[in-house]
């Protein structure tokens, strides 16, 4: 049962473990957060979390419990009647309380946990205190009697938190922030105060099982409006989100309740799971403040799906250019093969179209220490500015599309990470293309149509050279011979002559019409080799860093979850 809620369902306690865990969550969110979670619940998460390592390293089974409540209270008066001597100083309309004064139960050794808490005025109280010996009321106004004992408690009466001292407020909230149980103490006059239920319990409404709402001074009232006062007090309690509130009228000038919240205390010392209970609502609370920062889901990006970004890309690595040089590459290098063997000279005075954008090797292997080097190597025009635009469009379509649905933060950071530096991005299309195959092997036509290329050529000179020859004789007034006739009357070294040539030019111009076909179908390849090579760019240049806010996000909302299933 929970210590200071009789009336509520039963609940596991939590562990050390359980706590620690939580924190440790609360500590991944933070890291995978980054800059991205909201400053101010950030800073505060991580002062839970060194609060939590702190208190947890504690020795001892200390339950630190704190009244805390405005001038006039009665708060002081309280402290008093339940540590049965006059240690604290009241003050009937002033604050007297400055700084916080502690009272301890038990033997076990508390020096450390009050250097912790910064209290340095303390008392020692003798006795267990489990039994009501009376305040200002006598022996005989307590007619309770308490089972138990307190062994273990730390009980601090703070400065009023309403205090016109600056640093008296200060003080308060400090300590209230480290203690295990909240014992909010107010009086029929002050219980409505919107800063006790504004500023503190709403506040502190995830705090529940950990606080205690105590109406003092009721000796001022007659018993139906003490009913009455309680039955408001509550309605006040359940608007501020305290579930299934308890409050206990009590009275430190006649000793009336005290015994009953003497039992309360003594109940929770006893289960020492206040200050696990107090460490984990406070991790729940940051984690909960924190979770507004993230999203419930992911958008998943696919790489294979971002035709447009590869498309722009394409553009701005300078593909279609390239593309159109290995086709004219091609063209004529299979002319340089297939060409008629008397004009396939001219080939090697045209400058290749390869060789001219510094690409004729465009299989080689560049190091990411080479890139100055790399672009010294690559004649690729520079992107058009309407091509870095197209970029910047489509890189800002893919942020949009990852970052649809989480927080501004979030989709901030999307859109940074989707968005390179221009010279990295440059880099890296660059070394895409050059490190991308633009050849391939020579088609075995080209070497059949070179070889009968070059005997007709032959044909065609050993014709001419009999002519040469005939004519020769007949010049020199020798006798000339009949050449031999096809057909009986074709003469053979004109058919070589003729035939050697025009077929040489009609399979010219017939490899020429062939070399169309395979300059398309080898500027297609080349084409999905470097869009391949571009996809990988843009997979590790703008798609990556979006998938690694992606995880980061998705990592933050896991930890938190854990952090507020403690």
């Amino acid at each position: 049962m929970s210590p200071i809620r009789p009336g509520r369902a039963t609940r596991t306690a939590i562990s050390a473990e359980a706590v620690t865990e939580a924190a440790e969550a609360l500590e991944s969110a933070l890291a995978s957060g980054a800059e991205q979670l909201p400053a101010a619940g950030a800073e505060a998460a991580a002062a839970t979390i060194a609060k939590a390592r702190k208190r947890m390293s504690l020795v001892g089974g200390h339950t630190v419990v704190a009244l805390a409540g405005a001038t006039g209270s009665g708060k002081s008066s309280l402290f008093n009647a339940l540590v049965g001597s006059q240690v604290a100083t009241v003050g009937a309309r002033r604050p007297t309380t400055s700084t916080p004064t502690a009272a301890v139960w038990g033997s076990e050794p508390v020096g450390e946990l009050l250097d912790w808490l910064e209290v340095s005025s303390r008392h020692q109280v003798q006795g267990t205190g489990g039994v009501g010996t009376g305040a200002a009321g006598g022996a005989d106004a307590l007619a309770g009697v308490t089972i138990g004992a307190l062994d273990g408690l730390v009980l601090l009466d703070l400065p009023d938190f309403d205090s016109r001292e600056v640093g008296h407020r200060a003080e308060a909230e400090r300590v209230l922030v480290l203690v295990d149980l909240f014992v909010w103490v107010t009086d029929p006059q002050k219980y409505a105060d919107a800063r006790l239920h504004d500023d503190y319990v709403a506040a502190l409404a995830s705090h529940d099982a950990v606080m205690l709402v105590v109406l003092n001074q009721i000796d001022r009232l007659t018993p139906s409006q003490v009913e009455e006062c309680v039955s408001d007090l509550n309605r006040l309690l359940e608007r501020d989100g305290i579930r299934g509130a308890v409050v206990l009228p009590v009275s430190a000038a006649t000793g009336q309740g005290v015994d009953a919240l003497r039992q309360r205390l003594i109940n929770t010392v006893t289960g020492r799971g206040a200050a696990r209970e107090r460490l984990a609502a406070d991790v729940r609370s940051d984690a909960g403040r924190l979770r507004s920062g993230v999203a419930d889901t992911e958008v998943v990006i696919k790489a294979a799906e971002q035709d447009e970004l590869v498309d722009a890309l394409a553009r701005s690595a300078g593909v279609p250019t390239v593309v159109d040089a290995v086709a004219r590459d091609y063209r004529q290098e299979a002319t340089s093969h297939t060409g008629w063997p008397f004009t396939r000279w001219v080939q090697a005075f045209r400058p290749k179209p390869l060789r001219r954008l510094r690409l004729e090797d465009a299989s080689v292997s560049v190091s990411d220490q080479d890139v100055r080097a790399v672009l010294g190597r690559s004649s690729i025009p520079p992107p058009t500015p309407a091509a870095r635009a197209a970029v910047a469009l489509a890189s800002r379509t893919v942020a949009g599309k990852a970052g649809e649905g989480l927080p501004v933060p979030w989709a901030d950071a999307i859109d940074a990470a989707a968005h390179p530096a221009d010279h990295e991005l440059t880099d890296a299309l660059d070394r895409a293309v050059l490190q991308t195959p633009l050849r391939g092997r020579n088609p075995v036509w080209w070497r059949v149509v070179g070889v009968l290329q070059v005997l007709l050529a032959i044909a065609a000179v050993a014709g001419i050279l009999w002519y040469v020859v005939l004519w020769g004789l007949g010049a020199l007034s020798f006798p000339v011979p009949e050449p031999p006739l096809v057909l009986d009357w074709i003469p053979v070294p004109f058919l070589l002559v003729v035939g050697g040539i025009a077929l040489g030019l009609v399979l010219a111009a017939l490899s020429r019409a062939l070399a169309g076909v395979g300059a398309r179908r080898r500027a297609d390849a080349v084409d999905r080799r470097l869009r391949q090579s571009i996809a990988t760019v843009a997979d590790e240049e703008i798609l990556a860093p979006i998938a690694a806010v992606l995880e980061r996000h998705r990592a933050t909302r896991e930890s938190l979850d854990r952090a507020r299933a403690v």
